[in-house]
């Protein structure tokens, strides 16, 4: 069933007005691909003459999409980066996301993390995530995508199941998500800082830090959305040491300060 994508969840969209425009949805995965999948999202546009530049926060997760209309390429791969994502947006389509838990990218792919980015999964460089891929976009409606997609992605664990360091990494970032003033160190109980560290960096391509930053900043960016939302109040909120700090993550991060962030939202919503 699908659900809208809320404006005052943690999702990392940075023009969150664009989430009711681009009629963004969230839908569940089968509950046996707990491990390896954390949600199905959808987004669709229609912009005639318009173009819009969106800027997203990225998850600490590899996400695999179907896209259709005009869109870079038809089947993608997309490993978060330092930066927030951005994508120029035109024209007319849609596009259904397949956010992977940390334990997933080796359940669906045969190439390892890489260099973070987004690009075109290629039959020869991939042929397993290929095969996933062109299987769901091959149906022809939304719901036969994520009926394809389920089935898909099931008979892919029934002969690849999560590593242990991948669900190590499952756990970590599931401990972060909930707890998103906690240190990074120390996370998972019963687990080393130094286990933690190599099973975020095979999955993710990201060390508990930069995880951890990424989580905070995605609730910095939802906080700051919210009507009279402070820099300084969201700071503090957050456990920052002061508002300095979080400007300087937010930044370095999406480009913008969070003062800036707050203006440009006002000023679309008048």
């Amino acid at each position: 069933m699908a659900e809208p994508i809320d404006p005052e969840e943690r999702s990392g969209v940075l023009e969150p007005a664009n989430l009711a425009r681009f009629a963004a949805t969230w839908h569940a995965p089968h509950p046996g691909l707990a491990n390896v999948v954390e949600t199905y999202w959808h987004v669709a546009w229609s912009l005639g003459d318009e173009v819009v530049e969106q800027r997203i926060i990225e998850a600490p997760a590899v996400t695999v999409s179907v896209e259709h209309g005009d869109v870079p390429w038809p089947l993608v791969r997309t490993t978060p980066g330092p930066r927030a994502w951005t994508r120029t947006i035109r024209g007319a389509g849609e596009v259904l996301g397949i956010r992977l838990r940390p334990a997933g990218l080796a359940v669906v792919s045969d190439v390892p993390i890489g260099a973070p980015g987004t690009t075109a999964v290629d039959a020869e460089a991939d042929a397993r995530l290929h095969a996933i891929l062109a299987t769901v976009a091959a149906a022809d409606s939304l719901d036969g995508r994520l009926r394809a997609a389920d089935a898909a992605l099931l008979a892919a664990t029934a002969d690849r199941v999560p590593t242990r360091e991948g669900l190590t990494a499952n756990a970590a970032v599931a401990a972060m998500s909930h707890a998103v003033r906690a240190r990074s160190s120390g996370v998972l109980a019963g687990s080393s800082d130094r286990a933690v560290q190599r099973a975020l960096a095979s999955t993710v391509g990201m060390g508990p830090k930069a995880v951890a930053r990424r989580i905070r900043l995605q609730e910095a960016a939802r906080l700051l959305a919210l009507p009279d939302a402070t820099p300084a109040d969201v700071a503090s909120a957050l456990g920052y040491a002061d508002q300095a700090h979080l400007t300087n993550d937010l930044r370095t991060v999406a480009g913008v300060t969070p003062a800036a962030y707050v203006r440009s939202l006002r000023a679309l919503a008048g």
